[in-house]
């Protein structure tokens, strides 16, 4: 079974490493800190990245995989799985994330959230906390990955013979 899915294993892998250096790219131009108010606008730029590497892996699967051929569904649970994958691996993401790329994040967003008056200090107490935020990017890497894999693959798969 491992084998069989290597290619998403792989671009699961590079998808979280993406995440990571975006995250490092964050912290050094100061989206963290002292441009943390234009940190939820930016950050979303990312998503191009990762349609970019969707498209990358469903490509060398259908190209190296499946011998050149993709329906939507193959696409798709490819797809799928590389966004399992992912999932997997977001606690350590966000753990190399928060306690050692951006340390501060946590205290400077919830600072931020609390002086713009988006909520008060004990619901960002409870928000900005590594455990919500790898609950939460663990359920948004399943979703969002599910919907990238279900429009990517009505791109990658190729016409099919008729089955008749």
């Amino acid at each position: 079974m491992l084998k069989q899915r290597k290619t998403e294993i792989k671009w699961g892998i590079i998808f979280t490493i993406a995440g990571l250096l975006w995250m490092l790219m964050e912290r050094l131009v100061g989206l963290h800190d002292n441009y943390i108010a234009y940190h939820a606008t930016y950050t979303n730029f990312f998503a191009l990245i990762a349609i970019a590497i969707y498209v990358l892996a469903l490509r060398e699967k259908r190209e190296k995989d499946l011998n050149g051929s993709m329906t939507w569904k193959q696409g798709f649970v490819s797809g799928l799985i590389i966004a399992v994958v992912v999932a997997i691996l977001t606690p350590i993401s966000q753990w190399i994330t928060h306690v050692i790329i951006s340390p501060d994040y946590f205290e400077n967003v919830s600072n931020f959230a609390v002086t713009q008056g988006e909520m008060s200090a004990e619901q960002a107490e409870v928000y900005f906390q590594l455990s919500s935020y790898i609950v939460q990017s663990m359920i948004f890497a399943l979703v969002i990955g599910a919907i990238t894999a279900a429009i990517v693959a009505v791109f990658m798969k190729t016409p099919q013979p008729d089955a008749d």
